[in-house]
């Protein structure tokens, strides 16, 4: 990414974290807030934060020189944005602060440039009302510390072009990070999942079932364990679509509405697609690799559980 000139709009913490992964790959990145003194603010804590991340075994050795090379504060929005090829606008989740603030980027920057908005609740076309070319406009949702997940969102309105999606996962990409590019509707995909998983976790602990304990503990060490190497459409594979198809029938003797069996699943089950035992499912894996995959599912597994071993419990508590 050497070549790259980046603006990241929004200093604070997840803003700078973008700013440190796109500075860390290579790009040159104007770090821009609603003042001189807060990006230069900002500026020094990220070196600070970069400093402690190498300390810890986080970051390489040579990340803050990296970072003092690449990453500079801006004295505004317009100054940071001028020459950008791409802009990350990571201001507070206020329709009005990121529709002034978006604004402000689309008439300062190049018209070229692409710009992607880190939101993760908002409307992206409705973001994009205010974007002077709003074909160049999409979401770029990195999450939660953004240095250290690896997975970043990637959300086109119906007038994004095809050229600024492949361009932003492109930039994203370089960075070492992996794209998902999902269509603009409430909460996306990332945060859909999310709250659906803690909407039913809630329940469970408002019924008395179990504990906010108990819940946390099952799902850290059971499908949870899993997903570091399988999404939930492998795992349903390698399980048997058959197998779920069944148990969305035992659920539905207590939940008759909330775990209805999903149409997608009982039409690939009625056409004797199954999952990995008969070659199709959701991801279609031959059979003849089946056991490749279990070969690795179990080799990950017992990684997995070594490493948490050598880490060593969660400070929870």
């Amino acid at each position: 990414m050497s070549t790259r000139n980046i603006a990241v709009v929004g200093s604070g913490y997840m803003g700078g974290g973008i700013a440190q992964v796109l500075a860390l790959a290579g790009a040159r990145v104007a770090l821009a807030d609603v003042s001189a003194e807060i990006a230069q603010g900002n500026y020094e804590r990220l070196l600070k934060e970069s400093d402690e991340f190498v300390a810890a075994g986080l970051f390489p050795a040579n990340a803050t020189d990296l970072l003092k090379e690449n990453l500079w504060a801006a004295k505004d929005i317009e100054e940071a944005v001028s020459g950008a090829e791409y802009i990350e606008e990571a201001v507070p989740e206020v329709l009005e602060i990121k529709h002034a603030t978006l604004g402000r980027i689309s008439a300062a920057a190049r018209p070229d440039a692409i710009i992607g908005s880190n939101t993760s609740t908002i409307s992206i076309a409705k973001l994009a009302e205010v974007v002077e070319n709003p074909e160049r406009f999409l979401g770029v949702h990195f999450s939660n510390p953004a240095p250290f997940i690896p997975g970043v969102e990637v959300i086109p309105h119906e007038g994004t072009s095809e050229a600024t999606v492949q361009a932003a996962r492109t930039i994203v990409g370089e960075t070492g990070k992996e794209t998902a590019t999902v269509k603009d509707v409430t909460g996306f995909v990332l945060n859909r999942l999310q709250y659906a998983l803690f909407h039913e976790a809630a329940q469970v602990v408002e019924e008395g079932i179990a504990s906010a304990e108990d819940v946390d503990t099952l799902v850290r060490t059971t499908f949870g364990f899993r997903l570091p190497f399988f999404g939930p459409f492998a795992i349903a594979d390698m399980a048997g679509l058959d197998v779920y198809a069944f148990c969305y029938k035992s659920l539905q003797t207590g939940f008759p509405e909330r775990f209805a069996t999903p149409k997608i699943l009982q039409e690939k089950v009625d056409a004797g697609q199954l999952g990995t035992k008969t070659g199709s499912g959701f991801l279609d894996v031959p059979a003849d690799r089946t056991a490749a995959l279990v070969a690795y599912r179990n080799k990950a597994y017992v990684a997995m559980q070594k490493l948490i071993e050598e880490l060593g419990p969660a400070p929870l508590s």
